[in-house]
Formats: structure tokens, C-alpha cells, sequence
């Protein structure tokens, strides 16, 4: 069995390697954003190579488990041929949730490495720490917080733009009930 891994600073731990992989992730997590998802990507490498991608699409499949990590899980484990990822390590632009933790660990990967962390859903440090949990049988290094301002201002321009959107719909329907109402009147 592995040793429990903690988070160590990314300044301290982050080569070019990991800044490479990240602006992949991060990359598609604009692809997210371009379907109206919520921006966040991943990448599965291993051997220093790229070999599956992926970006948020619970919205557009109808499926609350279509996260980035599991698109890009999903996609490494069809390319290798197995459901094991030994050997394999992940980039995503957000701090994964406890659903893509677990499947994670159950891929047996060797190492995961994420950009902003999640104060509220974040399994990796923020909230809790299931790497951390030495009952479970498997445990991945981690390492968050790379390129985190870049990843974190990504989602924070997008919730802007949704505000803004949101905000436009409104003051159009209020003014066509105006209209509807003054045409009504005359």
C-alpha cells in the first residue's frame, strides 16, 4: 500500500512538465465554457504523453457524473484498455469533488495534480482530504494549486459572464411585460 500523500505547495513541487499539462487542462476547459459548462478540463498523461482529454458536460449529456476528470478517465481507460491507470496521472483545472477523487483512486492512478482549489466541494484539501484516508487501499500523490490563479480566474470570468447573462434576461422580461402592459392600456 502507498503512503498517504499530503498537498505540497505547487510553487514548491510544479516543473514545466506540470505548467504544460495544466494549460492542456486548461484548455479544455474552455471547450467547456464554448457549450456553456462550467470551465473546467482535464488530461490524462502517462509516460510524459497526453493521452486522453476531457471537459465538463453535465449539462449538455444529462449526466451528473460527466465531469472533466471522469470524461478523461473514461477516455484514458478505453485507450489503454483497462480499467487500472497505473503509471498514469491526471491535470485538472479544479480541485476534484469527492465523485472523481473516488474514481481515481479506484483507476489506480499515480499522481493528480489540479490548478484552483474548491472551498466547497474539494476533496483534495479544501473540504476533505480522501487521499488522505489511510482505510483506504489505495493513495495517489497529489499536488494542487498549479497554475491556481489562471484556473481560478477562468471560473470566476465565467460566473461573471453567466451573472451578466442572467441579468439581461431579466431586465428583458421585465420590460416585455412593460410593453404588454402599455399595449394592453392603449
Amino acid at each position: 500500500m502507498d503512503a498517504p500523500c499530503t498537498v505540497p505547495s505547487a510553487s514548491a513541487a510544479a516543473g514545466e512538465a506540470d505548467l504544460l499539462h495544466m494549460r492542456a487542462a486548461l484548455e479544455q476547459a474552455r471547450h467547456a465554457w464554448e457549450l456553456g459548462e462550467v470551465p473546467v478540463g482535464a488530461v490524462v498523461v502517462k509516460d510524459g504523453v497526453v493521452i486522453a482529454t476531457g471537459f465538463n458536460q453535465p449539462i449538455g449529456k444529462h449526466d451528473p457524473t460527466a465531469h472533466a476528470e471522469i470524461m478523461a478517465l473514461r477516455r484514458a481507460a478505453e485507450i489503454l484498455g483497462n480499467y487500472r491507470l497505473p503509471g498514469c496521472e491526471l491535470y485538472v483545472t479544479l480541485e476534484p469533488c469527492v465523485m472523481c477523487s473516488g474514481a481515481m483512486m479506484h483507476a489506480r492512478l499515480a499522481r493528480v495534480v489540479f490548478g484552483a482549489a474548491d472551498p466547497k466541494t474539494g476533496a483534495c484539501g479544501s473540504v476533505v482530504n480522501l487521499f488522505e484516508q489511510d482505510q483506504l487501499n489505495h493513495h495517489t500523490a497529489l499536488l494542487g494549486g498549479v497554475m491556481a490563479e489562471e484556473c481560478g480566474q477562468l471560473l470566476k470570468d465565467f460566473f461573471v459572464m453567466r451573472r451578466e447573462q442572467l441579468k439581461q434576461q431579466r431586465l428583458q422580461a421585465a420590460a416585455g411585460e412593460d410593453s404588454q402592459e402599455n399595449g394592453a392600456a392603449g
